[in-house]
């Protein structure tokens, strides 16, 4: 017996085949791209907290530093006590601070945190806001340290400190942040009048 093949069969993508291919091909690629972008920006944002969570920190153990280096000054000038240097923190506003400014309080903060200054970064790679010429040098980063004497307020009779370290940063629109929103970060540690 022999069996007659239908010649008008074509084995091959008709073009309703082929647009659907098309359509999921470019679904997929898509896809794939708004899956990459949202990781890159994921990705930058983590880089840009643990950065502020470091100059947070890094404000925290510069206030630290001065209370310490009181306690020793204290010994041979009763002069000074625990809160000698940190009583510019102790404002509503609080302060700025870095370590290139050795025990001493930098500058006060300004009320509204984007009227304040950046952080720029030197030749070492520390930060300080030591302005510079180079724009290269200017971070996204300000710093803000706050200090509370507790629990009446009264840094000569209280024994007992809140050290608050916020650091805000410039965030670019973005798919996930259209608007822009700033960066926060806020560390907080209690120092002790144990000397």
């Amino acid at each position: 017996m022999e069996i007659k093949t239908n010649k008008k069969t074509r084995r091959g993508f008709t073009l309703i085949e082929l647009v659907i291919s098309v359509f999921i091909l470019s679904i997929a690629i898509v896809g794939i791209f708004s899956a990459f972008s949202t990781m890159t920006i994921l990705t930058a944002d983590n880089s840009d907290r643990l950065t502020a969570t470091y100059l947070a920190q890094e404000g925290i153990e510069t206030l630290r530093n001065i209370r310490d280096t009181n306690w020793l000054k204290s010994v041979s000038n009763q002069s000074f006590t625990w809160t000698t240097g940190i009583d510019q923190c102790i404002t509503p506003n609080g302060c700025e601070i870095d370590y290139t400014t050795g025990t001493g309080i930098s500058g006060a903060w300004v009320a509204s945190p984007w009227a304040s200054r950046y952080l720029y970064t030197n030749s070492s790679g520390l930060y300080n806001y030591t302005s510079t010429s180079d724009p290269t040098k200017k971070t996204k980063f300000k710093r803000q340290i706050k200090a509370t004497c507790l629990p009446a307020g009264d840094c000569t009779a209280d024994h007992v400190m809140k050290v608050t370290a916020q650091v805000y940063w410039d965030v670019k629109p973005n798919i996930l942040n259209s608007s822009g929103t700033p960066g926060s970060i806020i560390v907080t540690e209690y120092f002790y009048n144990w000397f």
